[in-house]
C-alpha cells in the first residue's frame, strides 16, 4: 500500500518507477514520492537509531520531527518524509546524531 496524499506535499502523483538503494540493497520507488513512502512500500519501517540504539521511523510525516532522518547521498539528517525520491539515490540508516551510516 502506497501513500497517495501527504498533508504537506499534497496529492502524490505516481512518477515513473526508478531504482535507488537502501543500505546497499536495491529497491524501486516512484520518482517524486517521499523517500519514506517508497521505503514503507518496500517494508522498511526503521530509518534511524538514536544514540541509545532505539529504532525510529516515520512519526509526524510532515517534516517537523526528526524520527525519519537518514543519510541520503552522503548527506546526514535528511527528513525523508518530505524529500522526493530521485533516480539512483543512496539512502542509508542513520545511527545517532553524528549522522554516520553503519
Amino acid at each position: 500500500m502506497r501513500i497517495e496524499e501527504h498533508p504537506v506535499l499534497g496529492k502524490i502523483e505516481k512518477g515513473e518507477l526508478i531504482d535507488f538503494t537502501m543500505d546497499g540493497k536495491p529497491l524501486k520507488g516512484h520518482k517524486g514520492e517521499p523517500i519514506s513512502a517508497a521505503l514503507k512500500a518496500a517494508g522498511v519501517m526503521v530509518h534511524r537509531h538514536t544514540h541509545k540504539h532505539s529504532p525510529r521511523g516515520v512519526f509526524c510525516a510532515i517534516g517537523r520531527c526528526t524520527d525519519c532522518v537518514m543519510v541520503v547521498n552522503g548527506k546526514a539528517n535528511v527528513r525523508t518524509c518530505v524529500t522526493p525520491l530521485e533516480e539512483g539515490m543512496v539512502v542509508e540508516t542513520q545511527y545517532g546524531v553524528s549522522a554516520k551510516a553503519k
